[in-house]
């Protein structure tokens, strides 16, 4: 509350501009930021505004009636509280110095103020406080309301006092997404470090941001550091003037609604006569139209007269896909179906004359209540949540119950092959807002209409029956309305079901609706889509749901369509939400995701199919003895082969890829690019960056390796690690799959220094996958860049030498809170990276709870590894190998403090964290891997050329000719095994892929030792030096059979999960 502006002018009025003070939290590298300097843009992004006087009453005004009530002289309040010793006190209590309290009785031992005078100032400052609480003015209020739903950051800055333990803010402070406070800050208006501060943490420029305050030498200091400024005489005039500066109306604010956007404007006195003449509204009252933003298609507003609240509803402006947007098929389901007790809102009339507002449109009552646009249902109760997911369930049971005769539905649809239909038209309908090439909706196209169902049931299907298309009751899990009927027809009703549940399958970041795919559902006291199924198959009475895969991948086929429609309207000007050009580009994620269920329904078929007749008794040669028919088969061999002349891009293909030359043109390009950098850059200069690692400044990083670095990221093979599926949009990486990573990640493996080259290597590739998926935006903004752009390294804590720290359970290291902090404590080792000096960031895993459940015990932390409190006892080395600059180190974590926003993600998800920076990661090591083995069958090859024993060549000799057969044929066997992993992956995710992936882990190491063996051999006693990379080979080999788990966990999981699948057959 800047109860005074002018307190501290004394003491800043000489500050200059942009020097910084020693502030609290003030990052000095923001205001050194060439994008501040720079910024061309005039768009606003953020405002500002200051408490008393602007959001609410001035605290001048609120003196002046206290002084008229007392019988006190005009202004005399804060003559006593800005003179003397009293000022000082004031000036203090602002900076967080001094409480309200400590500052009341400092006031009553000045000599200069009278013992009444310090009474009515405390009586007006604790009038003043509870004036605050009360809330901002509504007109204020409305106003944040309408920023913050245009998307635009909301701030208070404020010059505060502590009262009673906390500052003094409004009731409704959570409008605001930053809040700066003097009292917090030490610092006050009108020095400029606390307006630099609040645009910091507000993340935009100075340009960028509008600052509203009633005192002119505040607005000054703003208007000197670019923020443009208005001054707050009287709250009607400001907010008008706001108003022009924004562009946009700051009145009327309905939640869910925004200004109407360009372009989707309606003409309101046309309208107007229209409400007066359909339904009899008075004509004295303005017409108040707002947009709903929720929504991608037809254009939905909020109209306001007087005291009535309607809903329009009309189809998009210019030319539209025909028989798409069809408002009057909506009106007709929606009369029908509210007739006989489905709960829609209350219609009111439909017009179909496009003089009125440009289209047919029809309007109904506005119905208020809860529309929950995050599926996952925060600030409830798990069983609140789960009696919001039943009543869901029942009313879409109670809507496939409808009579389509009593209803007078029977003609609003065709009975019959309707997933045949929809797929034909959702095709056409993609066909006719194509923009670019999809390839895996080109697969989708020919597989889906071989898989459609045999047996349809037909009743009325809404078409997108989804949470955030229902309006809840205020207080009860009651369904009052379902929205948004334009979708709907006469159909299969197991759509509605699957078309439901898609949210259980996005990731939580999807830009549409927060997705479920990674959740702890049962925590939620949610239904998985299983579940979901159940519960609905159990209220209709009907039989379980077989072939559930196939009605996803045709829901997230259909949702691809649509986005696809929707990006081609945001090309026209015609989308309805402003968000189209963004969702739209979506439409190939959605189709890739169509086609892992299609893959998944290919396996199921394949599962299900019987054992044939074995004819007449045969001897047995193996324990397989059913003969089947490939999966690929179920997937349809047209769509091995779609559109290879068209350009491809990294989506989930129905077959493996086993060769470089199989890979998509653009990325085949970039593994050329990658083999001549490898060939030109790194193998010429081995012998050289051996030499400095053995060196004595070995601990140093290597020049040279940082002239590499940087041409390999002039070259563009930077970050190729990060999967397409942690990285959707190329943001940081390649935007590599799997499959295709692991072809690159072999060629680094063929040397010990290019995974570090292509800022390719572990541990900061782990890490960064990470932070990448669990990362917050400020532990990203100093963790994650600095990691990508390579300007540092990072190491991470887990494994300890007092426990088998194979099972991550064991982990004994503790994580206690303390305030704002976390106290680390705990001896790790094997810490790798760790001695590197650019070793910035450690990732520490210990327990926040040791009584929790065994899971949700651990969690992990991001700690500078510059925090007091970490010692580094030794390097470790493997077989006498140091592996400088970063070694592996042994540390002691002894009162480490680190504060409480370096964790990740929460307390007890640590051992989450752990498994998912297993995911793509997990297989890097493997793929590697396969590259050692292969270098070294390749200078053994060179080497037994070259030498000669016992009187021929050692080419000649048979036992050599049998280890190269050997290690040959086991390489060409791992390499398959690994890329079926990675191919599982890219297609059924980890999870599935599971077994496939502990399957390398015990493969790969395994049959590396052996090759790089063999190769030692062949070498001789050369073998065994540092001068060829073999040593090295065999340690990193040896040393993998432990770091990515002992090959017994890795037998006895891929064991479980077989004997499971047997018994999981044998019960089917």
């Amino acid at each position: 509350m800047s109860v005074c502006g002018m307190s501290c002018v004394s003491r800043y009025c000489s500050a200059k501009p942009w020097r910084l003070t020693s502030l609290r939290h003030l990052p000095l590298s923001v205001w050194a930021s060439s994008r501040w300097k720079h910024s061309a843009s005039r768009q606003y992004k953020a405002v500002i505004f200051d408490m008393g006087g602007v959001l609410m009453v001035s605290p001048y005004r609120i003196a002046a009636e206290w002084e008229r009530q007392n019988g006190l002289q005009a202004g005399s309040i804060w003559r006593t509280i800005l003179s003397g010793e009293t000022r000082i006190a004031w000036d203090r209590c602002l900076l967080g110095e001094l409480t309200f309290e400590e500052f009341v009785k400092l006031c009553g031992k000045d000599p200069g103020t009278a013992i009444q005078t310090t009474n009515t100032v405390q009586s007006y400052l604790l009038k003043l406080t509870n004036h605050v609480s009360d809330g901002m003015c509504v007109a204020m209020r409305e106003a944040v309301q309408c920023i913050k739903a245009e998307g635009l950051k909301a701030a208070i800055l404020t010059n505060n006092f502590w009262f009673k333990g906390q500052s003094v803010l409004p009731s409704d402070k959570n409008l605001f997404d930053v809040i700066v406070e003097s009292c917090r800050e030490g610092v006050s208006k009108p020095n400029p470090e606390i307006y630099k501060l609040c645009l910091d943490r507000m993340k935009v420029c100075p340009e960028e941001s509008i600052f509203l305050d009633d005192l002119g030498q505040n607005l000054k200091a703003a208007a000197q550091l670019g923020i443009h400024t208005i001054k707050v005489a009287d709250r009607a005039t400001a907010i008008q003037e706001l108003e022009l500066k924004l562009g946009f109306p700051l009145r009327g604010f309905v939640h869910g609604t925004r200004a109407v956007r360009k372009g989707m404007e309606i003409p309101t006195d046309s309208l107007k006569n229209y409400l007066q003449t359909t339904l009899g509204l008075s004509s004295e009252d303005a017409v108040l139209l707002r947009q709903f933003s929720h929504g991608q298609s037809n254009p939905t507003y909020h109209v306001q007269s007087g005291a009535h609240q309607l809903v329009l509803r009309k189809k998009p402006p210019g030319k539209l896909l025909p028989s798409a947007h069809a408002v009057e098929r909506e009106y007709r389901v929606m009369k029908a179906l509210g007739a006989v007790g489905i709960p829609v809102p209350t219609l009111l009339d439909i017009c179909e004359d496009p003089s009125v507002v440009g289209t047919s449109f029809y309007l109904m009552e506005y119905c208020p209540g809860r529309i929950f646009k995050d599926p996952t249902l925060p600030g409830l109760t798990a069983n609140q949540r789960g009696d919001i997911y039943t009543a869901m369930n029942h009313v879409l049971c109670k809507i496939h119950k409808v009579d389509i005769q009593a209803a007078g539905l029977e003609d609003y649809g065709k009975i019959g092959n309707y997933i045949e239909r929809q797929v034909h038209t959702w095709t056409k309908r993609y066909r006719a807002s194509e923009t670019h090439v999809i390839p895996a909706m080109e697969q989708l196209i020919k597989w889906l209409p071989l898989r459609i169902p045999e047996q349809e049931k037909t009743t009325v299907v809404h078409g997108d029956f989804r949470l955030d298309n229902l309006i809840f009751h205020p207080d009860k899990p009651e369904v009052l309305a379902v929205l948004d009927w334009e979708l709907s027809t006469l159909g299969d009703p197991i759509c509605d079901v699957a078309y439901n549940c898609v949210a259980h399958h996005l990731p939580e970041d999807f830009p549409l609706i927060r997705g479920m795919s990674k959740c702890d559902l049962k925590e939620l006291g949610i239904p998985s889509d299983l579940e979901y199924l159940a519960l609905y198959c159990n209220n209709l009475g009907v039989n379980p749901i077989e072939n559930w895969n196939f009605y996803v991948a045709f829901s997230f086929f259909r949702i691809s369509a649509i986005l696809q429609g929707v990006y081609k309207r945001s090309l026209q000007g015609q989308a309805s939400s402003d968000k189209g050009e963004i969702v739209g580009k979506l439409a190939a994620k959605m189709a890739d995701l169509a086609w892992v269920f299609a893959v998944r329904e290919g396996f199921r078929i394949f599962d299900s199919i019987p054992v044939g007749n074995p004819g007449p008794p045969v001897r047995k040669y193996s324990t397989w003895n059913r003969q089947r028919t490939s999966p690929a088969t179920f997937l349809s061999p047209s769509l091995l082969d779609v559109n290879h002349h068209r350009p491809l891009v990294s989506v989930p293909k129905g077959h493996l890829i086993i060769s470089p030359e199989g890979l998509p043109t653009r990325v085949k390009d970039l593994y050329h690019r990658l083999t001549v950098f490898m060939d030109k850059h790194v193998y010429p200069h081995e012998k050289e960056l051996a030499d400095y690692h053995r060196s004595d400044r070995r601990w140093i990083p290597n020049p040279r390796i940082e002239e590499l670095k940087n041409e390999a990221k002039a070259s563009g093979l930077w970050n190729l690690f990060l999967p397409l599926e942690t990285d959707p949009e190329a943001k940081y990486g390649a935007g590599l799959k799997n499959l295709e990573y692991a072809f690159f990640c072999e060629v680094m493996g063929r040397s010990l220094f290019a995974p570090e080259i292509f800022n390719s290597s572990a541990p900061d590739t782990g890490n960064m996958e990470m932070l990448v998926k669990y990362g917050t935006e400020a532990q990203n903004q100093q963790w994650l860049l600095p990691l990508l752009e390579g300007k540092i390294r990072s190491c991470f804590a887990m494994t300890e030498p007092q426990v088998a720290s194979s099972d991550a359970t064991n982990i004994e290291a503790s994580i206690v809170e303390e305030g704002n902090f976390y106290i680390l404590n705990g001896h790790k080792w094997w810490t790798s990276g760790a001695m590197d000096p650019r070793c910035k960031l450690c990732v520490f895993m210990g327990k926040t709870d040791p009584q929790a459940s065994k899971h949700k015990q651990q969690s992990m932390v991001l700690v500078s590894m510059d925090t007091p409190g970490i010692k580094v006892i030794r390097p470790l080395s493997v077989y006498g190998m140091e592996d400088p600059p970063g070694g592996h180190s042994e540390l002691i974590f002894e009162n480490v403090r680190v504060p409480k926003e370096n964790i990740l993600l929460g307390p007890g998800r640590g051992f989450e964290i752990a498994q998912g920076r297993l995911g793509p990661g997990r297989i890097h090591h493997c793929m590697r891997l396969i590259g050692n083995a292969d270098r070294a069958l390749e200078l053994m090859k060179e080497r037994v050329k070259t030498r000669v024993a016992f009187g021929k060549s050692l080419a000649d000799q048979g036992t050599i000719k049998a280890d190269i057969a050997n290690s040959l044929v086991e390489i060409e066997q791992a390499r398959l095994l690994v890329l079926k992993a990675a191919h599982l992956m890219d297609t059924v995710g980890n999870k599935e892929a599971a077994s496939a992936i502990s399957m390398i882990k015990l493969v790969t190491p395994s049959m590396a030792l052996r090759v790089i063996d063999r190769a030692i051999q062949a070498f001789g006693a050369a073998g065994l030096s540092e001068d060829y990379p073999l040593a090295q080979f065999f340690g990193m080999a040896r040393s993998l059979r432990l770091a990515d788990g002992p090959d017994e966990v890795h037998r006895n999981f891929v064991a479980k999960l077989e004997l499971k699948q047997i018994g999981s057959t044998k019960n089917s």
